[in-house]
């Protein structure tokens, strides 16, 4: 192990050991299986309708084709729905990140009666499935009003208690050192908080909000229970609609998908670093 390091310290490129090529080959395995049910994904949604539901494995129709696209577009309001999903999961997100962090920020540097059990019961929260949780929030909304509203979606999204558990671990992290020599420099609580733990947290921040974008974009359940016009339909909500408006049609179904998850990839093409980074901030990614 020296030797190696040794040979990447100098220049030279580290060898390839045998647990080395196994590692690799494991991870080229890995993501093997993540990327066929995408390709078949998008190549049944390049054929024609016909030729979906034929016998035997056939990855490339007898003709490429955009019918099914065309079709999903022309038969539902995706450009609003996309709006309302970018929306509603940029909401989620900024106010996520503002609450998780606040809430975390107080866990993990203040000290008042009860805050074990509060922190305990924050972290028993990660336990609970959030299918649990529908009825009451569902009464909830129908007692505010706010049942086919923007907000209906939105808050019962922000309260996630993993994030909190994440940005405590990273905040106790950060050396009180820098927040005491702020404090006799005559700062307060919020500044020391706005000023100096928040821009060392920007790569878990980053993380952060881009799971809560990814997850807010993917949820089904809680839109579809809580939204019932049509204007007001999230995206996902909207593309089972027309797939159960017009039956089961396999082309438009993975051309659906392609549609639905072709944002999220964009997303993570392009906060990657940041993802990686935030989670090897967090302390997290050895355990």
């Amino acid at each position: 192990m020296s030797a190696v390091v040794e040979e990447t310290a100098a220049g030279r490129r580290p060898r390839w050991t045998p647990g080395r090529l196994a590692m690799l080959g494991c991870a080229l395995l890995l993501a093997l299986l993540w990327v066929l049910p995408l390709a078949w994904a998008l190549a049944t949604s390049l054929k024609p309708e016909s030729e979906t539901t034929e016998t035997g494995l056939q990855w490339i129709g007898s003709r490429l084709t955009l019918d099914a696209y065309r079709a999903v577009w022309e038969s539902g309001d995706l450009t609003r729905w996309m709006l309302n999903t970018a929306y509603i999961a940029s909401v989620t997100t900024v106010l996520t990140v503002a609450l998780t962090a606040m809430a975390a920020y107080g866990f993990s540097r203040t000290e008042f009666r009860g805050r074990r059990v509060l922190y305990g019961l924050v972290l028993a929260g990660i336990m609970v499935p959030p299918q649990v949780l529908i009825a009451p929030l569902f009464a909830e909304m129908v007692s505010l009003g706010l049942v086919d509203t923007y907000w209906g979606v939105i808050l019962p999204q922000v309260a996630v208690p993993a994030m909190v558990f994440i940005l405590v671990k990273f905040f106790e992290g950060v050396p009180r050192e820098l927040e005491e020599a702020a404090y006799v420099d005559g700062a307060g609580r919020w500044r020391v908080f706005w000023q100096i733990v928040l821009p060392l947290s920007r790569p878990v921040l980053a993380a952060v909000a881009i799971f809560t974008f990814i997850q807010t974009w993917n949820n089904f359940l809680w839109p579809f229970l809580v939204t019932t016009d049509p204007n007001g339909m999230t995206l996902p909500v909207g593309l089972v609609n027309v797939q159960s408006t017009y039956g089961v049609r396999y082309a438009q179904v993975m051309a659906s998908v392609i549609i639905g998850g072709l944002p999220l990839l964009v997303v993570f093409a392009f906060f990657q670093r940041q993802i990686v980074r935030g989670v090897a901030h967090t302390g997290l990614a050895g355990q």
